[in-house]
């Protein structure tokens, strides 16, 4: 996932910050870069960005993406507003915060009763030494060192 904060300008559209799913890795991300959590810490980075180049304002552009209520462009927006970004948006489309903490995935990850099925479907966290049981600390420690390092690529 990409989140951009993009200025129009007569001259072209310059880009003021951006952030990749994949830069999480480097902040301690041991999960899945596409998930709902992901979502949420990739648009908390660039919103940090963003705001320590002075932007204040946005306004969220999907594309042609579904707008569905509680999707990961959601996700990624309520971390750019946690990020100091103010952003019009209906509040009833964000994801809650225990969708945004994982913790849909860790109850899920509970359900699977088969050692084999919760190898397969977990194999990314576990190749990463990440138990899905750990999901909420790993994504609280990422979020703290994005908030507090005041990260600004």
């Amino acid at each position: 996932m990409t989140v951009q904060l993009i200025k129009a300008e007569p001259a072209g559209d310059k880009v003021v910050a951006s952030a990749k799913s994949s830069e999480l890795k480097a902040l301690g991300w041991r999960a899945s870069c596409g998930n709902m959590p992901a979502a949420y810490l990739t648009g908390l980075l660039a919103g940090t960005r963003a705001k320590a180049k002075g932007a204040s304002n946005a306004i969220l552009d999907i594309g042609l993406n579904a707008r569905g209520p509680g999707s990961r462009i959601f996700a990624a927006a309520k971390g750019a507003l946690d990020g100091g970004l103010t952003i019009p948006i209906d509040k009833g489309a964000l994801p809650s915060e225990e969708r945004l903490h994982g913790n849909h995935i860790v109850d899920y990850s509970k359900t699977l009763t088969q050692p084999d099925a919760y190898k397969k479907k977990f194999a990314g966290y576990l190749k990463n030494n990440l138990k899905p049981e750990e999901l909420q600390e790993n994504f609280s420690s990422v979020r703290a060192t994005i908030t507090t390092s005041g990260e600004s690529k």
